[in-house]
């Protein structure tokens, strides 16, 4: 064993060794009980960075770890590989997305071998291949058989110049992100998921979760949004030609119907020109205009002052026969609720606030009868008692909610209705770089799905990437015109491409079965290995993602493909990684190349780094000492090791009676796998493990340094030490350990070795440290046995020489003992 470490040399043997042995490769057929680790899977993007480094990191150390305790583990990987930044480089090199996929992909494999990632590489899945998409869209068929799939015209943010819809967030400031063009809204053709189908069971199932944190939990249900209300229908009095009746208003406070002073609409609803006067036309399709470029989030965003255009009619209260306006306005959603809101100012803050702002009436109705306001200054939201509210002057406002949906209820007007904030999941995309959706149009028999035979639709290559104002598929000479599976006659195929989040819905499923080619898995394998054990990744994805994961799981169970009814048992979302207090970025120039870590120190000491300096679920703030005293340790058990392989035998023998300072090193070495072990499996503290490792070489080192000479008993005892310390490294310096391993004549692998375990008697120290006080001030410290009593504890505190010297000629008032801790002698 060579005296010094040199991280990368046996990093690289030790990688190409586990490849070529396919090492970590992991059998579907065992006596062991099944674990499944998974990192939530990269987006191939050209290299890695931090945040992957920790992410994949945690992952290891925890399948590692669970396959040390006897756990049949699954630990795969795979590449999340559609998606709009490759087609974005297609577009700027006029190159074929697939190509820079494909070399972004080869790259960050070998960054990850680089990092010692134990995946079983046989089970790797790729998003963007024809074996994986195939079973997309084949699943996108179940779904449509299921009637969970639809068409039908949808608002969407959409850029011209680009020629494709954007994501809310793909809008800044009413622009296109990409191309800095206006971005507008526009009604388009569209293909959902009926995801609301499964609000009530996707809610209700939260509680199920008890390896989920609260935060991602209530990040959820505040996605669905299930809210308790009324929809009530109010009288139009004065639309043009008539053509309108009524406009049903949904709400979540019945309570306050008898304030309504005025009444919104939202600009893309869908009468609002039939009910807006020939005088008001122009100012309404103006207002109209601007909120088409404005996002979800800006409309509804609490810091910006709302704004709105009357449009000319009114409607009547039905409860009150009062006439009030209608207006339109931007904080009003068409797609949440009916579209229109029953505006009460004094009883809701936005709605006061656009009072205030257009000098409109306002009427208490709820009171507080102990502290009555005319809320002159704001709104009065919180509950109280009904005034000017006819029969039901007097009701708390809580109870009337009830009785007065009951009253519209009765006389035909309204009816109790329960809403989701989640809206149906919109899939389609005019881009080229997702999978395409397996239908066709046909002028005879409408939409007909492609035939499960036909699968895979096939991305065409005869494409123009350079193309502005569409999609690139649309360029393809070969690829529109079809035949119509149904009737033979022509049939057009489907442009549109699926969503990226399909794609990744579901393919923690396909890991059990990846090489399967007859059907998207195996019921008995995704029973088997499913659900995931431990998933891991940033809590950016705590919603959409696991949201729709969720969703596919109880929709793919419901279809007869899977036995269970959620695809995560537990869930560990991890902090970013931080320099200077900042989310590393390259515009801020903070970033740090994983490549310079493993060339300068080696992948152990990134892996041991990023797990030291903080819990995993809080953010890690980079620290370029912190690196370099992790490698300084690790060069610190190199040096064990390496200068006592002479003196370590693997088939060490502890006696039951051993010298003071050797039962105090085998205590030492007990506590230690104790505390590790727990660490790891009480919330994966990975920092006071590591902590424990340094305090573990610190003792074998100040116990070597009082051993000049080694006996056999010293022998045996440092033996059970160090072999000791490098089975509980091993899921973290996977490099060294193995090295390690080896030199020392181990058989096999390191990771396939037995976890360490404790004796739960040897698992405490020998002596205790009392601390001896007088009046509350240490005065003394003494070695006594661990064992001793509480009344053992006082007499050996009193009988100090330094203590009797002290008190002398004083009072002992009381004695207070803190078991195994100090005494306090009270005296005056």
């Amino acid at each position: 064993m060579k005296e010094n470490y040199f991280p990368q040399e046996i990093e690289k043997k030790w990688q190409k060794i586990w490849d070529e042995g396919k090492c970590f490769k992991t059998p579907d057929e065992s006596d062991k009980p099944k674990y499944y680790a998974l990192s939530m899977f990269p987006y191939p993007s050209g290299k890695l960075h931090m945040g992957h480094v920790r992410n994949y990191t945690i992952t290891d150390v925890i399948a590692r770890f669970k396959k040390a305790n006897g756990f049949n583990v699954l630990h795969p990987i795979g590449w999340d590989s559609f998606g709009l930044p490759a087609e974005n480089a297609a577009m700027k090199h006029n190159a074929d997305p697939e190509t820079w996929t494909d070399e972004n992909i080869a790259y960050m494999t070998k960054q990850l071998k680089m990092l010692g990632l134990s995946y079983d590489w046989d089970r790797e899945v790729t998003t963007c291949k024809p074996d994986y998409y195939k079973w997309t869209q084949w699943l996108f068929l179940q779904l449509y058989k299921k009637g969970l799939v639809y068409k039908k015209e949808a608002a969407v943010n959409w850029c011209n110049e680009c020629g494709t819809v954007l994501a809310n967030e793909q809008v800044i400031d009413g622009k296109c992100w990409r191309c800095d063009s206006v971005v507008e809204k526009k009604y388009l053709s569209q293909w959902f998921i009926k995801i609301t189908e499964y609000a009530d069971v996707l809610l209700e199932d939260l509680d199920k979760l008890t390896g989920w944190g609260d935060n991602v939990k209530t990040m959820q249900a505040n996605w669905i949004g299930k809210s308790h209300g009324a929809i009530f229908k109010f009288p139009v009095v004065d639309a043009p030609n008539g053509d309108v009746k009524e406009v049903p208003v949904y709400t979540t406070r019945p309570d306050t119907v008898h304030g309504i002073t005025y009444l919104v609409v939202a600009p893309e609803y869908k009468d609002i020109e039939k009910l807006t006067t020939p005088e008001n036309k122009q100012a309404v399709e103006e207002y109209r205009a601007n909120a088409r470029k404005m996002t979800e989030i800006e409309r509804l965003s609490t810091e910006r002052i709302k704004t709105g255009v009357p449009l000319g009619t009114h409607c009547k209260n039905p409860f009150t026969g009062e006439i009030f306006p209608l207006w339109t306005a931007d904080y009003a959603l068409v797609e949440y609720g009916t579209g229109a809101v029953m505006a009460v100012p004094t009883h809701d803050t936005r709605d006061y606030d656009f009072a205030k702002k257009y000098n409109l009436p306002m009427k208490v109705v709820i009171q507080n009868p102990e502290n009555p306001s005319n809320c002159e200054k704001e709104a009065y939201i919180d509950e109280g008692v009904l005034i000017n509210s006819g029969e039901f002057n007097g009701m708390k406002n809580t109870e009337a909610k009830k009785a007065i949906t009951e009253k519209a209820v009765k006389e035909g007007f309204g009816e109790f209705k329960t809403q989701y904030r989640l809206r149906d999941w919109l899939i389609s995309r005019q881009r080229y770089w997702g999978a395409p959706i397996p239908v066709v149009y046909c002028d005879k028999c409408g939409i007909v799905p492609v035939p499960e035979d036909q699968l895979p639709v096939m991305l065409p290559k005869d494409v123009d990437f350079k193309v502005v104002g569409k999609s690139p598929i649309t360029t393809s000479p070969t690829f529109k015109d079809t035949v119509c599976p149904v009737c033979g006659g022509h049939a057009t195929r489907e442009t549109d491409t699926m969503d990226t989040f399909v794609c990744s819905s579901w393919y923690y499923l396909r890991y059990a079965d990846a090489k399967n080619d007859k059907e998207c898995f195996s019921k008995d394998k995704v029973n088997h290995w499913l659900p995931v054990d431990q998933y891991v990744g940033g809590i950016e994805h705590a919603i959409l993602h696991l949201l729709y994961s969720r969703f596919f799981t109880k929709a793919l169970r419901d279809c007869g493909l899977l036995n269970f009814d959620e695809p995560f048992k537990n869930l560990l979302t991890q902090g970013m990684v931080l320099k200077d207090g900042a989310k590393m970025s390259k515009s801020k120039g903070n970033t740090v190349d994983p490549d310079e870590i493993f060339e300068n120190y080696g992948a152990d000491t990134a892996r041991l780094f990023i797990l030291s300096d903080s819990p995993p679920a809080r953010d890690f703030d980079w620290s370029d000492a912190g690196v370099e005293g992790c490698y300084k340790f690790l060069n610190r058990v190199w040096r064990l090791i390496s200068t006592n392989q002479d003196n370590i035998k693997l088939d060490y023998k502890l006696n039951s009676s051993l010298e003071k300072s050797n039962d105090d090193l085998v205590r030492t070495v007990h506590i230690a796998i104790k505390g590790i072990t727990n660490d790891i499996s009480n919330d994966f503290q990975f920092n006071t493990v590591i902590s424990k490792y340094r305090e573990l070489v610190n003792a074998i080192y100040d116990w070597q340094a009082k051993k000049p000479n080694l006996n056999d008993e010293d022998k045996q005892v440092l033996s059970f030490a160090i072999i000791s310390m490098i089975k509980l490294m091993s899921p973290v310096a996977v490099h060294l350990t193995e090295e390690a391993w080896h030199e020392l004549g181990g058989e096999g692998s390191v990771h396939e070795q037995e976890w360490c375990k404790w004796d739960e008697n040897l698992a405490k120290a020998s002596s205790i440290t009392l601390v001896v006080q007088v009046n509350g001030k240490v005065k003394d410290k003494i070695e006594v046995d661990e064992g001793v009593s509480d009344e053992e504890l006082k007499a050996t505190a009193l009988a100090s020489p330094k203590i009797k010297a002290l008190t002398e000629g004083m009072t002992v008032v009381k004695t207070i003992v803190v078991p195994k801790k100090l005494v306090n002698i009270v005296v005056k």
